[in-house]
This record gives C-alpha cells, sequence and structure tokens, in this order.
C-alpha cells in the first residue's frame, strides 16, 4: 500500500484503514477471535498498520479482542479509538464529550487494548451540549500526558470541527489531526463542506461504510440479499439500485469485484481520504485489500462521478455562479494555503 502522513502529524498512513466494528459475535452477526487474528496478519501483511475501534463496538469485546491479538507487535500499529456513546445509559454522565466521560472512556479502551497510550483518539459524535472548547482543552491534556499522540473529529458539522480546531490554534492546545466522516457513491453529503473544510486544514479523512452497507459489494444485486447483514433491502431506493448495478457492470468490464471498484473510486475522491474497510470474513477482507492495487480507469471514474454527484446548494451553488460578478473577467488562482504538509 501507498502511504501518507496523519494530517500534518508526521505518522505514517496507509491508504486503507482496518475497522474493527466487526471484532466479536456480541450483539449480532461478527467475527469470531480466530477470524479476527487471521485478518488482522492479513492486513499487516499487506502493509496496513490502522486499526479503527471504539469503546461501544461489540459491547467493548472489539477493544479487547484488539487488546489481545495485537500482543507485542502493538507499536507496529497506529491504534484509534473513540469516545462519546454512553457506557451506562443510566448514569447522566455516562456519555457526551464532556472531560468526565472522555477520562472513564479513555482509561477502559486502554485496559482493554492493553496499552498504555493511543495513536489516535477520536470524539465519535458532536455532543451540543458540551462546549467544542471544553472538549479540546480536555483532548489536549490527554496528549499532554503521553495517553494519546493524536486527535480526531467524527460525525460532527463542519463549523464545530472548524470552530474548535481554530481555538485549540489560538490556546496553543493540541490541532485536530483527521475527521471521521460516511462517504461513499451513495452518500457524497461530505462533498458539500466537510471535505473541502478538511483540505483548508490538511486533516485526514477516514470515510466509514464506504461500501454503503455492503450495498455497493455486489450483494444485494447479483442475485438473493444476503441474511444478517445491517442494510435492510427494502429500503434502498431505485437511485441507490442504479448505482450499485453500475459498480456491478464496470467489475464485470474490468474482471474484479464491485468492493474493489468502489473502494477504489472512494480513494480518487480527495488525495487525503481513507477507507475504513471492515469485515466478518477473512475472503472478505482480502478482497477489499485488494483495492489498493486498482487503478480505476478515467472514463468508469468519469461514469461513476456523474451518476452520484450531489447539487451542492447554499452558499457553495451561489458562490460559483456569482464569481464572474465579484471578480470579474480575470482568472484568478487560488492561494497556497498550505494544507498539504
Amino acid at each position: 500500500m501507498k502511504y501518507r502522513t496523519l494530517g500534518k502529524t508526521g505518522i505514517r498512513i496507509p491508504e486503507l484503514f482496518l475497522g474493527a466494528m466487526t471484532f466479536g459475535e456480541q450483539g449480532g452477526v461478527g467475527a469470531p477471535l480466530a477470524e479476527c487474528r487471521s485478518m488482522l496478519d492479513a492486513y499487516l501483511d499487506a502493509g496496513g498498520n490502522v486499526i479503527d475501534t471504539a469503546i461501544n463496538y461489540r459491547g467493548g469485546l472489539s477493544e479487547e479482542i484488539i487488546g489481545e491479538i495485537l500482543g507485542e507487535r502493538r507499536d507496529r500499529f497506529v491504534l484509534a479509538s473513540k469516545y462519546t456513546v454512553s457506557r451506562d445509559p443510566t448514569d447522566p454522565n455516562g456519555g457526551g464529550n464532556h472531560r468526565k466521560n472522555l477520562r472513564r472512556s479513555l482509561e477502559t479502551s486502554l485496559r482493554r487494548l492493553r496499552t498504555d497510550y493511543l495513536d489516535l483518539y477520536w470524539v465519535h459524535i458532536w455532543d451540543d451540549v458540551t462546549p467544542i472548547e471544553q472538549t479540546m482543552r480536555a483532548l489536549d491534556d490527554v496528549v499532554r500526558a503521553g495517553k494519546v499522540l493524536a486527535i480526531g473529529i467524527s460525525d460532527a458539522p463542519a463549523w464545530v470541527i472548524a470552530r474548535g480546531h481554530t481555538v485549540a490554534e489560538m490556546r496553543d492546545h493540541e490541532l485536530l489531526a483527521a475527521i471521521q466522516v460516511p462517504y461513499s457513491l451513495v452518500q457524497r453529503d461530505a462533498d458539500r463542506e466537510l471535505l473541502p473544510m478538511a483540505d483548508a486544514f490538511g486533516f485526514t479523512i477516514a470515510a466509514w461504510s464506504p461500501l454503503a452497507g455492503g450495498l455497493l459489494s455486489g450483494k444485494f444485486t447479483r442475485g438473493a440479499p444476503p441474511e444478517g447483514t445491517r442494510l435492510d433491502p427494502s429500503g434502498i431506493t431505485q437511485q441507490q439500485r442504479h448505482v450499485a448495478t453500475l459498480v456491478d457492470e464496470i467489475a464485470d468490464q474490468l474482471g474484479v469485484t464491485s468492493s474493489q471498484v468502489t473502494l477504489a473510486w472512494t480513494m480518487t475522491r480527495h488525495p487525503r481520504l481513507h477507507p475504513i474497510v471492515g469485515a466478518r470474513t477473512l475472503a472478505q477482507l482480502q478482497d477489499n485489500l485488494a483495492a489498493a492495487r486498482l487503478t480505476l480507469p478515467e472514463q468508469h471514474r468519469t461514469r461513476l462521478d456523474e451518476a452520484t454527484s450531489i447539487y451542492p446548494g447554499f452558499p457553495t451553488n451561489f458562490i460559483a455562479q456569482t464569481k464572474t460578478r465579484v471578480l470579474g473577467a480575470s482568472a484568478v488562482i487560488r492561494p497556497d494555503n498550505g494544507a498539504a504538509g
């Protein structure tokens, strides 16, 4: 795999991240311990080094399995976990982005993962009760304590992330290195504001559900729908099915799988975008990892872009439409903002 850096930290990360939401059989269909070990080995052999989990995945079993199978290889990995989701619904302070939940969640995750530090710690979901300034300060504290090396925010509005990052910069606190968003051929909302914001600040972008719950893997368009999946086939729209069928068509023309086409397209969307690939079996993971070797021909990429493009809405489209009125006939080259560092 090719490598980039995690934001502006200098930490090297591969094109594909390994998602561990499927690690463990608690709470539904998942992967048993032996299969998780095989998948981790295969991912490492392919050149991968980022494993992404969360305190709530599989009721905590995901972190426990990772802690067991990493063993002495722990320092070879860029280990990431998340906090926010409640650890105890009966406890008013058992969830959220406040300092109390951060501290207790981090200690729990470190214990389960059998490590004394995390390479990357995510705010899992925006908490509109806790001021973002407080969350950024609490994250800075755990970085300064040596328990976390880099920080990121998942599933939050662009204005919240931008405010948090800017306030941290003004106060000499730890800066954000990454954001995590849902992104796929059938969910491109992040194109409107989140990806441009990430470009401006130089954030790494971790894309979750790049296969749209299996919709873009061919599972729902090549025969009978599989059993035990999170995606309800009755909820698939006509447009989504059209996109999935187009992916299948391109995959057949190239002699590869639908998953590989989907992931290869996703990696073309932004120079710092990294799909998170999760799997329940070694065979599924190996199929996904093969996408790193696929170069999607331009004509196929264009077809997928056009079939899935979204209307940007206000103010993006308004700014584009009025550019000549603002700038006149002169062509303007955007200045380098240093985001690519």
